[in-house]
């Protein structure tokens, strides 16, 4: 046993609970289990907490938790505070659900949009290039294709506005 392990107490079933209740909503959002795991623990935790803190409290394993943390910094729903006398990085949970909103559309939702485009513009061209009897039923879903991504495209940012981008 290591000096994290040894000094950090077991969840207790309240704040499994409140674990739980995240690990839903990253399952919702088809995030890593390990996402909604460390969220809720910082999120009920009332102290900042490091990394081994925790691994060590949830019982997962090192590569889970970094990727983890990782994850939730990209879309700002943790953030890295210091702790006075040490070196490691400490997190505490984004407690502003606009935030946490604005910053997973961001980073989630924004990149499939743009790269959504591109796949467009191919799918237009084989479309051209198409000698099917049904092109004018294709060239219809087609066209339908790229309204969704042109609403898409002019939604997400009023979305992203509103929501305090």
């Amino acid at each position: 046993m290591n000096d994290v392990e040894g000094k950090v107490r077991a969840l207790d079933e309240f704040e499994s609970e409140v674990i739980a209740l995240f690990v839903r909503v990253a399952d919702l959002l088809n995030l890593p289990r390990s996402v909604g795991e460390i969220y809720g623990l910082l999120f009920i935790s009332t102290a900042p907490l490091c990394l081994d803190d925790c691994r060590v409290r949830l019982n997962i394993s090192k590569g889970s938790t970094s990727q983890g943390l990782r994850i939730l910094r990209s879309f700002g729903a943790i953030r890295t505070v210091y702790v006075p006398g040490d070196r490691k990085d400490y997190y505490v949970a984004e407690t502003s659900l606009r935030k946490i909103a604005a910053g997973f559309a961001k980073e989630q939702i924004q990149p499939h949009v743009a790269s959504g485009e591109d796949r467009l513009v191919r799918i237009r061209e084989l479309l051209d290039d198409c000698e099917s009897a049904d092109k004018a039923a294709l060239t219809e879903k087609v066209e339908l294709l790229e309204n969704w991504q042109y609403r898409a495209g002019k939604t997400l940012p009023l979305i992203l506005k509103l929501i305090g981008k």
